[in-house]
């Protein structure tokens, strides 16, 4: 006949985890001292005093209510964003083919898709700036010394 024990069963965890909590609930239920706890799990002080917050904030919020009925999983709602995209992008494309169809049924000119990514930009040539303004100067240039020796 095997004998089980007692209190919560534990499935989940790493043994220095199991080994914190076990000493955060011993100082908690007055057996150790914090800095017995410490000693114990051989951190200084301060860390256990952390580790103990830490530990009594998941407390807390293990024991908020669980939320009722199905989870909303994130990869299902970016496929169905990305689903609800297509089905805009197509949208537009209907509507603008029914625009252009509608302007050419009154005689307006048809107005030329605007090209995507970048536009188009004039060439301007430095050299060719530079010799204008070098024109533009005025012409009285004063000779520059020679160095002495």
């Amino acid at each position: 006949m095997s004998v089980e024990p007692k209190g919560p069963r534990l499935s989940k965890g790493t043994p220095p985890a199991k080994k914190s909590a076990a000493a955060v609930l011993e100082v908690l239920g007055g057996v150790r001292s914090p800095a017995q706890a410490a000693e114990a799990l051989e951190i200084s002080q301060q860390r256990y005093y952390l580790l103990e917050t830490r530990a009594i904030e998941g407390l807390v919020a293990a024991c908020e209510p669980a939320v009722k009925g199905p989870r909303k999983a994130p990869a299902k709602e970016i496929a169905k964003l990305h689903h609800e995209v297509e089905r805009l992008k197509r949208e537009v494309d209907r509507r603008q083919s029914l625009l252009r169809t509608a302007q050419r049924a009154i005689g307006l000119p048809a107005a030329k898709p605007k090209p995507e990514g970048k536009r188009k930009r004039r060439a301007v040539i430095r050299a060719l700036v530079a010799a204008q303004v070098l024109r533009s100067a005025p012409e009285t240039v004063e000779e520059i010394p020679a160095a002495a020796p």
